[in-house]
């Protein structure tokens, strides 16, 4: 018995370091939105939204090709032509 608790727990563990590096946490406002990560790292893992703006989001790489704008889209923070304008600017 103590070794199948133990294997349980070790299984619980394993699962959130998995969701850790397999995940952004994104919070918007007063939400918590999962955004997949394209790679197993902690890079941008807790990221808030809070006090930035829309282009200063935009121009971190990772999060950008993860999909942080169609969130900020999904979010509200943004609209669909107001992204296709940051993401031509960032780009250039």
């Amino acid at each position: 018995m103590k070794f199948l608790k133990k294997l349980i727990i070790w299984v619980i563990v394993g699962g959130v370091i998995y969701s850790l590096l397999s995940y952004h946490f994104i919070f918007v406002e007063n939400t918590v939105k999962l955004l997949k990560k394209s790679s197993l790292t902690l890079n941008y893992t807790l990221f808030s939204t809070k006090g930035k703006t829309n282009e200063s989001i935009l121009s971190i790489d990772e999060l950008r090709e993860d999909g942080i704008g169609e969130l900020l889209v999904e979010a509200g923070r943004l609209t669909e032509p107001e992204l296709e304008v940051l993401l031509q600017k960032i780009e250039d």
